[in-house]
């Protein structure tokens, strides 16, 4: 039973950090510094990312209507360019961390998933946070997603390598990618969740195919268990921070995120560099 209640914390936690710009991975670091889950290191490598399955379901169910090619027209089912041409987009956006991701995935777990790490990264970021937003940039020239040029979602793609050491955030990058290249507020978050999708799907997969090679494909009860409750959790969870967060950013900027994120950063570094 505490397992699951773990299981429940975690999923939490990735609900809530995986969406608002301040890092879902450095968060699971964190916290696994003060929780364990009861489960094997190499289970729990596997948890940590697949966890966010569930996270990328809120996002499809959300927006299933912007992002389903098949759309009916005439009482037939047709296929939509438009959409097609946004998921075009999509994919070249996610090329340069696909690429990136699977070459040195091990090396940069092995090097840069550390708290120091974590904090040093919510540090920098949450001070680009504030600069950027301090001179308005978030109110840019680009006000829909479907206005969003394959050079530009290029371009969010190159800030997205930078969500690879941990701590920096996907979401925070390409949100702070996107205010730089021109893309309003709204229409930089909107894009980063469908960013998601092929991001996380694809992680996913690579670490369920490490898990299995390494381990073979044996899953005992109580894992499959801790694995489906921290989905299911992160899945409700998702769904009420994207609202939220689609609708803060209509009256508010990404700065209370930028000071969140040096206040934890100090917080973390006081901690493991005088306490522990």
């Amino acid at each position: 039973m505490l397992e699951i209640l773990k299981a429940v914390l975690f999923g939490i936690i990735e609900g809530v950090t995986e969406w608002l710009p301040i890092s879902s991975t450095g968060h699971m670091i964190l916290l696994d510094e003060f929780i364990h889950l009861g489960v094997s290191a190499e289970f729990y490598k596997l948890f940590e990312v697949v966890i966010q399955l569930g996270a990328i379901l809120a996002v499809i169910l959300l927006y299933f209507e912007k992002i389903w090619p098949l759309k009916r027209k005439d009482g037939s089912l047709t296929l939509d360019l438009p959409t097609l041409n946004l998921w075009g987009k999509i994919i070249a956006a996610c090329l340069p961390a696909a690429v990136i991701g699977i070459l040195f995935d091990d090396w940069m777990e092995e090097h840069f998933f550390t708290p120091e790490v974590v904090a040093i990264t919510l540090i920098l970021y949450g001070i680009l946070f504030i600069l950027i937003e301090s001179r308005n940039i978030g109110s840019g020239k680009v006000k829909r997603v479907e206005d969003i040029s394959y050079k530009k979602a290029i371009q969010v793609g190159i800030f997205q390598l930078l969500s690879l050491v941990p701590g920096t955030s996907r979401s925070g990058s390409t949100i702070i990618g996107g205010l730089l290249i021109g893309l309003e507020r709204s229409v930089a978050a909107e894009f980063t969740f469908y960013l998601a999708i092929p991001v996380m799907i694809g992680a996913s997969l690579l670490k369920l195919i490490k898990y299995i090679l390494r381990m073979g494909f044996v899953f005992n009860g109580s894992e499959l268990l801790i694995l489906a409750v921290g989905c299911v959790v992160a899945f409700i969870v998702s769904i009420i921070v994207i609202r939220f967060l689609m609708s803060y950013i209509k009256k508010h900027n990404f700065i209370v995120f930028g000071y969140y994120r040096i206040i934890l950063g100090i917080l973390v570094l006081g901690y493991f560099w005088f306490l522990k």
